[in-house]
């Protein structure tokens, strides 16, 4: 997969970083398919419920969101292998995948500026994505739509929680190309693309 042309730009958001390099390490809605659900959105949960209060605890919200940018990266591999795209959504889905791509870039790259080190990704098997309830294009597009709501409420929940408030302007940034991606995807449904006015 080509990286995206973004790539290089999105780790600018985060270049403000006034942290000293500390000596740790951390190691590490709408779609209603319960278990795909439940294992898509696993990395979201546990980023919400970090609140940080060192750099040490921005690093690992950070990696949560890395390992959620992963897992993003391999869903939409997944929708792509599945045959079940028109040219038209296959090419939208491959390029969604390379702006997460393009954040897990940036996330990597903000990580071991303050002094952690970035998570690695799983193999599409260790995802064990329940694909056999993938049945058509639009269960693809909905399995897409239900990741990116929750990515995008994720790094909402995310924004107060940074020790180094200079971190909120990425996660921002990732926060409204996530949101981007869901409207996009609804109205590829045939969906009213924005069926909220707040963000949860």
């Amino acid at each position: 997969m080509e990286k995206s042309k973004s790539a290089n730009c999105l780790p600018e958001h985060f270049s403000d970083l006034a942290v000293p390099r500390r000596k740790f390490f951390f190691r590490g809605g709408l779609f209603t398919m319960g278990a795909l659900t439940a294992a898509a959105l696993a990395p979201s949960a546990a980023l919400a419920k970090t609140v940080s209060r060192s750099s040490a605890d921005d690093v690992a919200i950070l990696n949560t969101a890395l390992a959620l940018e992963f897992q993003a990266i391999a869903a939409y591999q997944v929708g792509a292998e599945s045959k079940l795209l028109q040219k038209p959504v296959l090419d939208l889905a491959l390029q969604f995948q390379g702006h997460h791509t393009a954040h897990a870039d940036a996330l990597s790259i903000t990580i071991e500026k303050i002094g952690g080190i970035a998570a690695t990704t799983k193999t599409l098997a260790e995802y064990a994505f329940p694909v056999e309830q993938l049945k058509s294009q639009a269960d693809v597009l909905r399995f897409a739509a239900g990741l990116e709501k929750g990515a995008a409420s994720t790094y909402l929940k995310s924004l107060s929680s940074f020790h180094n408030k200079q971190l909120i302007k990425g996660a921002g940034s990732i926060l409204g190309d996530e949101t981007m991606h869901w409207a996009i995807l609804l109205n590829a449904l045939g969906e009213d693309p924005v069926p909220l006015a707040f963000i949860s």
